[in-house]
């Protein structure tokens, strides 16, 4: 007997040993932190602009970088009143406009604010639009409007996420009544399913309260995570409880822990990797959404292994006694017949395959990507989105795109507008030159001393001597000698100057000019504010083009090549929704390709030294790569449009995740096929692996499904969407088609096989042993070196090269028990 727990003596064993032992210690570390983490999941910042994730040196992201930094830009919202007179329309917009907060109201009787007995208020705030006072305000408009059938778009606060939010909890139910379900129907006890449970639910817990450790995480990553958390790393508990329920066959509960622990974390380990795998290949992308993503959920696999390997183990100790109680019989069937039907078309299968992948590839190269929302159709729809779709209904929609130059000459900016707005494809264009101040001059429209005197009802003799004031600020010297009455000044430029002087009590003024000066300055400094900048100018272009397409496209770039030809040599930059979708399209034309490669080339070396063998990785790939590009034909064969973060995401998961279903069953195989004929082989591989894909294979399926048709977030939904069907085909394929490739490249898998020197394999036994190889152990001392010996003895060794025999193990001790 001491021999036997001398053997058990390993690394492995004692780690178990010290967390099955200690768990009340980790029970009450893991309380704690559960704790801390109901309080921490609140603190995550969470980013709601996809643009935030551009590549750094894509045009959109450095434009907004550039009128983050250099302009003011105003919360605004835009208010449809239903069901209203045009009269009555008037008198809100003129209400509303005087309200505290409110800086303008867009609303005349033209069809793009009145249409349909319908009126459209664009409104805009006194503050910024990252200001709350901004929804302070807003809050008030509303409520002024309460009476009305109104409908609000706006940009304003943190209505998405909390949208989101609200959906993915109700998600989150179902998924969990799906999982418990399965997990009743896949165990062989009752109480195992709240061992299971809780565990996932650690797991889940910590790592949503550790997300605030990460500074600042996509809404895509705070909502999708969770749920694919449980659903990717179920695996993992399931193992450990398998491996528990079998050492308890022959042992004590917390012996049987111990060891089934020190079994699993290898096992598990190893099962890991090909999912983290997948993920890794995210991080490869330019779209820096993907690194977000694949940061958030390989942290939430690896709280999901902390969870298995030092929680669970108490909770099977604690709950041992009432596994032994609740034992039931098995629900799921055996399949002999999917492994009959691997056998008699083991022929016929793999070539069709063949044929259907080749035109998967094509298909699914044809794929309808969308790189913006405005063709994609979700299945429900939210408020924001349906106050939307009525603005869209019954008026003409904006695409607006923001043409960013350098500042300083009002000249090269008046020629630049007049030669944008004589191309058909856009409506009309806003900029400091080409806008109206006061009878009919422009804000930039350089002014002498008359023009501006008759303009602003001013003495002409007190103009000049401003004009002079204002020339000698600027170091124009000059026209203060040459005289001043022909010297022009841009308007704004003026009239914010004048302005000044009478702040400063310069210049006086009667209460007309004053009113009259102050209402211009409230103007002119806001449109100074949101359009010119210290170092560039920003023009707004309003287009007749949709904010997608290869048309609109195109002419983004004819808009840069017309700018960069009044400013050569410098920077211009373009920022809106057509620019965002144009980055995204040039991004994903790089990210889907190496996403693809990184994630298969990963997994492959995982796989080559878990199987030792080239071939086999090959097949494994080739069956979920095929499922992966069936995957994404059919939203060609549908014509469905598929948002295109949805391919870069769902295939790093289906190569990740998916890919174990088909280690099972290839595992098993290899382990079965030289002790008995193939077809039994393939058969009792089936029964075998089927359990264990039905119950990882549905949650994830499950969960995917529910995401795609219960939200209402098109990037969201077409990864739900996408990961549910694909991981429902990875299962076809691996049941139907997976053994037949096995049978049928066998020879393959057996030519292109490869040993390599092991230092985990390991010899235990008892009697007369003889060993032929270089080892490390102990045998009645450590051995180390070259050993050709037989021992007489307990080995306990780790075997580098050679082999080992035993020789008639039991009979030295039967011969001793005889004398």
């Amino acid at each position: 007997m001491k021999e036997k727990e001398k053997t058990n003596e390993s690394f492995m064993f004692k780690l178990a040993s010290q967390i099955v032992d200690r768990r009340n210690l980790i029970f009450l570390l893991v309380v704690i932190g559960l704790v801390f983490s109901l309080f921490s999941r609140n603190w995550v910042d969470v980013e709601n602009d996809l643009t935030s994730y551009l590549p750094t040196h894509s045009g959109t992201r450095q434009g907004l970088d550039v009128m983050e930094d250099q302009f003011i830009t105003f919360g605004t919202a835009d208010i449809m009143a239903a069901n209203i007179l045009l009269d009555d329309a008037q008198k809100i917009a003129d209400h509303i406009a005087g309200m505290d907060g409110v800086q303008s109201v867009a609303f005349d009787d033209s069809p793009d604010h009145y249409a349909n007995a319908s009126a459209l208020y664009s409104v805009t705030f006194d503050y910024s639009e990252k200001d709350d006072a901004c929804l302070d305000v807003l809050e008030q408009v509303k409520s002024y409007l309460s009476g009305q059938d109104i409908f609000v778009s706006t940009g304003l606060g943190n209505a998405k996420g909390d949208i989101i939010d609200r959906e993915v909890s109700i998600i989150m139910v179902y998924v969990a009544i799906i999982i418990v379900i399965v997990l009743i129907l896949t165990s062989q006890t009752y109480a195992e399913v709240p061992v299971l449970i809780l565990t996932f639910g650690v797991g889940m817990l910590l790592n949503m309260g550790s997300n605030f450790l990460l500074g600042k995480i996509s809404f895509v990553s705070n909502s999708v995570t969770s749920i694919l958390q449980l659903a990717l790393s179920l695996d993992y508990a399931v193992i450990l409880c398998n491996r528990y329920k079998e050492e308890h066959q022959s042992l004590p509960v917390r012996e049987a822990v111990i060891t089934a622990l020190s079994k699993a974390i290898p096992e598990i380990g190893a099962s890991s990797l090909t999912t983290i795998g997948g993920l890794v290949a995210m991080f490869f992308m330019q779209f820096k959404l993907g690194p977000d993503m694949a940061v958030c959920l390989i942290k939430a696999i690896l709280f999901a292994l902390l969870a298995v390997f030092l929680v669970m183990p108490g909770l099977l100790v604690l709950f041992g006694p009432l596994m032994d109680r609740t034992a039931h019989r098995n629900f799921i069937p055996k399949i002999s017949f999917v492994g009959k039907f691997a056998y008699a078309t083991r022929f016929l299968i793999p070539p069709v395959f063949a044929v259907i992948v080749m035109l998967a590839v094509h298909f699914s190269g044809s794929c309808p990507y969308a790189y913006g929302y405005g063709n994609i159709v979700t299945p429900k729809l939210n408020e924001v989105q349906i106050a939307e779709q009525m603005i869209k209904d019954n008026f003409n929609s904006k695409n607006m795109v923001a043409l960013v130059v350098p500042t300083g000459d009002y000249d090269t900016e008046r020629q630049l507008l007049a030669e944008l707005e004589a191309y058909d494809e856009v409506d009309y264009t806003m900029g400091m030159s080409n806008i109206e101040a006061l009878d009919g001059y422009m804000l930039a429209d350089r002014l002498t001393p008359r023009q501006f005197a008759e303009l602003a009802g001013l003495d002409y003799e007190l103009v000049q001597m401003v004009y002079m004031s204002y020339a000698v600020s600027e170091g124009d010297y000059g026209q203060v000698i040459g005289g001043i009455s022909s010297y022009s000044v841009p308007l704004i430029d003026m009239f914010l100057f004048v302005c000044e002087q009478v702040n400063k009590g310069y210049v006086s003024l009667d209460d007309d000019a004053s009113e009259l000066l102050n209402d211009a300055q409230e103007q002119m400094n806001n449109a100074k504010l949101q359009l010119q900048g210290d170092e560039y100018n920003r023009m707004l272009l309003y287009l007749t083009l949709p904010e997608g397409g290869e048309e609109t496209y195109a002419f983004l770039d004819t808009i840069k090549n017309t700018a960069q030809k009044y400013y050569p040599g410098q920077s211009v930059f373009l920022a809106g929704n057509s620019t965002s979708e144009y980055d995204f399209r040039e991004s994903f034309s790089t990210d889907n390709t190496v996403v693809s490669v990184v994630s298969i080339l990963i997994v492959l070396v995982v796989l080559l030294f878990t199987f030792k063998s080239v071939g086999m990785p090959v097949l494994l790939i080739l069956v979920i790569q095929g499922s992966i590009w069936i995957n994404f034909s059919f939203p060609a064969f549908t014509g469905t449009p598929l948002f295109f973060m949805s391919y870069l995401v769902v295939s790093s998961i289906q190569m990740g995740a998916n890919i174990d279903y088909a280690i099972v069953i290839a595992s098993r195989y290899m382990d079965l096929k030289n002790e008995m004929h193939h077809k039994d082989a393939i058969i009792e591989t089936m029964n075998f692996a089927f359990p264990t894909i039905i119950t990882s294979g549905t949650i994830l399926a499950v969960a995917g499904i529910l995401i795609g048709q219960m939200t209402s977030e098109a990037a969201i939904v077409g990864i739900g969407q996408s990961l549910g069907r694909g991981t429902i085909l990875s299962i076809i394929l691996v049941m139907f088609i997976l053994p037949q490739i096995l049978l049928l490249g066998g020879t393959v898998i057996e030519k292109t096989s490869f040993s390599m020197p092991n230092a985990l394999q390991k010899k235990n036994a008892r009697g007369r042993i003889r060993v032929d190889g270089m080892v490390r152990g102990e045998v009645s001392g450590t051995v180390s070196g070259i050993m050709h010996a037989t021992v007489d003895g307990s080995v306990n060794l780790s075997l580098i090269s050679g082999s080992t025999t035993e020789e008639n193990p039991h009979k030295e001790e039967e011969n001793h028990e005889e004398a």
